[in-house]
């Protein structure tokens, strides 16, 4: 691969796209055996995979509109990539379809004879049924689709040398766009997540599942900066110091997901009603009580440990394999809150969780970065992109 040092294109990395696409089909083909040999053990698998991917995409979202929301100096070199993050979402919307044929297998309250047996379902029904589930499903992706092309189109203005309002017309889509984003993210974890258990309930369950999905996209976005940096990439755009700021941020929202996680059991526990607790009672016993342990250490407590020390947030390759890791306990996570909703699901990864993942990760990453090779890799009319590359912590 070659970048032209003018307009920040590079060219002879199409190929390269190959590969996910190729583990992309695989695992969609595996994907649709699996589906057809144990349905009731596919659905929950491919809900994880869809909610792990989802929440990456719309940390991707989140990031682009804080940035600017904040009008930051420091994050205009790692803008695009983010963006090509974010524009992933339209694409997982056709990824949600399949869900829709399987919500008899992942939600009891679609079940007309439960919910004639349960006053709380019944109580519950004039949100918790089909259509409206669809309607808030659509609903959220326009949402998302509508923000991530909006940023987009004009992000490819200002490359353009657009008028002189256009960072004005980032802020305006951004500071509205990002009140959409906390309600519909938080409604959709409601929807897709806690309502595979619809007697549980947690206020705070929007915010936990979106600040590990955050954390993801900081995780996929160093990813994808390194892996730019080992093929002669952006090396002296993308510098150490943005690798520091991204380093800290990571930590930050290590601290704030731990926040979010601790409240949620603690204010549980010490109210100690039945109805609430029964929910963190199943994942306290066999065999999902290492995994619980497992998440306290593994989302917290190791990259606490690794992202306290400065000389880890400015080493490229210490900071990849943190973020790898949390690019990876963010699937522990997801699979924690969903499959104990199921009798007989295991705590164990199997081969139809690694085809989920695989399908729409692989069509997922080739999208990104067939994005990533058709756009300059940084944005170049951004007034503030000199300043970003000088960057000094």
């Amino acid at each position: 691969m070659t970048i032209d040092p003018q307009t920040y294109r590079v060219s002879g990395g199409s190929r390269r796209a190959a590969a996910p696409l190729a583990i992309g089909v695989a695992g969609l083909a595996l994907s649709a055996v699996a589906c057809a040999v144990d349905p009731h053990r596919f659905f929950p698998s491919y809900l994880t995979a869809f909610t792990y991917w989802v929440t990456i995409g719309l940390g991707g979202l989140f990031f682009t509109m804080l940035h600017h929301l904040v009008n930051a100096k420091w994050s205009v070199v790692l803008r695009r990539a983010a963006e090509n993050i974010m524009s992933g979402l339209p694409l997982l919307a056709v990824f949600a379809v399949p869900l829709l044929f399987g919500m008899h297998d992942l939600y009891h309250w679609t079940h007309a004879e439960a919910v004639a047996e349960d006053p709380l379902l019944q109580a519950k029904a004039a949100y918790l049924n089909v259509p409206f589930f669809i309607v808030r499903m659509v609903f959220y992706f326009a949402v998302w689709g509508l923000l991530a092309y909006r940023l987009n189109r004009i992000s490819d203005l200002q490359d353009r040398g657009g008028p002189e309002d256009v960072r004005r017309r980032l802020r305006v889509v951004s500071a509205p766009g990002m009140l959409l984003f906390a309600l519909t993210s938080t409604f959709a974890a409601f929807d897709w997540l806690m309502s595979l258990d619809p007697h549980w309930y947690s206020t705070i369950f929007g915010v936990y599942i979106y600040s590990g999905g955050f954390l993801g996209a900081l995780g996929l976005l160093v990813v994808l900066m390194s892996y730019q940096r080992r093929r002669g990439l952006l090396r002296e755009v993308v510098t150490v110091e943005h690798y520091h700021d991204l380093g800290k941020l990571m930590f930050a929202f290590v601290i704030f997901w731990a926040y979010m996680a601790f409240s949620q059991y603690f204010l549980i526990w010490y109210t100690n009603v039945p109805e609430e607790t029964v929910w963190f009672l199943v994942r306290w016993q066999e065999p999902w009580k290492a995994v619980s342990l497992a998440i306290v250490f593994g989302h917290f407590g190791l990259p606490f440990v690794a992202l306290v020390f400065r000389a880890t947030k400015r080493n490229v390759a210490a900071l990849t394999t943190v973020s790898l890791w949390l690019l990876a306990i963010h699937w522990v996570d997801l699979h924690w809150i969903v499959q104990p909703n199921f009798p007989g699901a295991g705590a164990v990864f199997s081969w139809i969780d690694a085809a989920t993942m695989a399908g729409i990760g692989g069509i997922f990453i080739w999208y990104v970065w067939r994005r990533h090779l058709r756009r300059p890799l940084v944005p170049v009319g951004d007034p503030g992109l000199q300043r970003s590359m000088q960057l000094t912590n």
